[in-house]
């Protein structure tokens, strides 16, 4: 084929959707011109969206559900648009949530804040809350943060269930977010998430001191195929690495931190603790 531009769905979440929204086309043997008559658009419309030159909009990704036979699933173009217009996404997380939301297992450390796929939505509407009061995004943001967040957490639920292990820093739970009803539902939450029978929760105590190997959030993902992706996420920064020469330190080190954190039943206590107010 002349003047092919080769894809790269590493390069950002618009590429991304192109790559896969090419990938969807070909694989059914339709040419930009079919597809773009499906859609309602013109083939150089299509070619730009697949060559990330023209980023998606609601209407295309919506249009291209239709056409794909997409709507209300974990693949949906409009997710993905969802996910590329929420402003708070970082560099790597789109294509992590793809990923996630296939894995076979999920392993998640935290550090300060309890992680999004464990955040009741009042928890997760106080943090938004609190970005809106500092300015950093406008209140009708923050409502559509929590929605996403939502749809990301009802992605896992499906059958077989992924395995969720995580760990979190003391101060995860120690932290307070929003009144005593807010924090206490949340509290709550978690003694219900380490109840489940695909689900292992661990609080790295602060008493861990030096020994705890990491500052930051990490996720880990384990795939169908038994092959591990890690995202690691700094407050302005997030980076996905498929490499296994970089990926397998941070699973040795996840390990560690699981292995020196405390037990289940240890943690819950702690949690129940925190709970009723008590020292």
């Amino acid at each position: 084929m002349v003047n092919r531009k080769q894809l790269n769905p590493e390069a950002g979440p618009v590429e991304a959707f192109g790559a896969r929204l090419r990938t969807s086309r070909e694989e059914r043997g339709w040419t930009q011109e079919y597809l773009g008559e499906q859609m309602g658009y013109s083939s150089q419309h299509i070619s730009a969206m697949e060559t990330g030159r023209k980023p998606p909009t609601l209407r295309s990704s919506v249009n291209a559900d239709k056409v794909f036979e997409l709507a209300d699933t974990r693949q949906s173009f409009e997710r993905a648009y969802r996910e590329i217009k929420n402003g708070s996404l970082l560099e790597g997380f789109p294509e992590y949530l793809a990923l996630e939301g296939n894995a076979a297992e999920v392993r998640l450390f935290e550090v300060g804040v309890i992680p999004g796929l464990l955040q009741t939505r009042e928890y997760a509407a106080e943090l938004n809350n609190g970005a809106v009061e500092r300015g950093d995004i406008k209140p009708e943001k923050a409502a559509e943060r929590v929605e996403y967040l939502i749809e990301r957490q009802a992605a896992l639920v499906r059958t077989p269930s992924p395995l969720i292990i995580a760990v979190l820093d003391e101060s995860c739970v120690r932290r307070p977010i929003g009144g005593p009803s807010v924090m206490n539902k949340q509290l709550d939450w978690l003694i219900e998430f380490a109840d489940q029978s695909n689900t292992a929760l661990h609080i790295a105590p602060y008493s861990m001191g030096a020994r705890r190997p990491f500052n930051r959030s990490v996720n880990l993902l384990t795939q169908a195929d038994r092959s591990i992706v890690s995202y690691v996420e700094s407050q302005t920064s997030g980076h996905l690495d498929r490499e296994l020469t970089s990926v397998l330190p941070l699973v040795k080190n996840y390990h560690q931190v699981q292995t020196d954190a405390l037990s289940q039943a240890e943690s819950v206590a702690l949690i129940k603790q925190l709970r009723k107010g008590t020292p």
